[in-house]
């Protein structure tokens, strides 16, 4: 599929894609003969990850370490038991981060709706009576 698509399905802009593809994080699987960037479904699932990580606040090197482990884990290839377990580990450190980010979201969106809130208030009591 081509780029467009892929903007559509992900949520991505095309010019997000295009950084993607020039940091190294997630290239096109190939190119037509016109030179158009073309995609598979794992390319989507690859981009479908850093758009989730991005507003959990981690960097492009944490999702270019998280995306080559689970290519590793996925691939197929003998891992040994050492190896595999360790590439597991880095995984639940980023499962782990990505908790702890969640939470420190909540809090702020909480303290958000609490300021909202109190702002409707503030504007409620300022309404003369018999006005709304």
């Amino acid at each position: 599929m081509q780029i467009g698509e892929v903007a559509a399905r992900t949520g991505l802009s095309l010019r997000t894609i295009r950084h993607y593809e020039q940091t190294g994080l997630v290239t096109p699987s190939a190119r037509s003969r016109g030179g158009f960037r073309l995609y598979t479904e794992a390319d989507v699932a690859r981009l479908t990850v850093v758009r989730r990580m991005k507003p959990l606040g981690f960097t492009l090197e944490q999702m270019r370490d998280l995306l080559d482990v689970t290519d590793r884990l996925d691939s197929g290839g003998v891992l040994g038991a050492g190896e595999r377990e360790a590439l597991l580990e880095r995984v639940r450190g980023y499962e782990q981060a990505a908790v702890e980010q969640i939470d420190r979201l909540r809090d702020q969106l909480d303290r958000a709706e609490d300021f909202a809130d109190t702002l409707r208030d503030r504007l409620t009591r300022s309404v003369p009576t018999g006005q709304s």
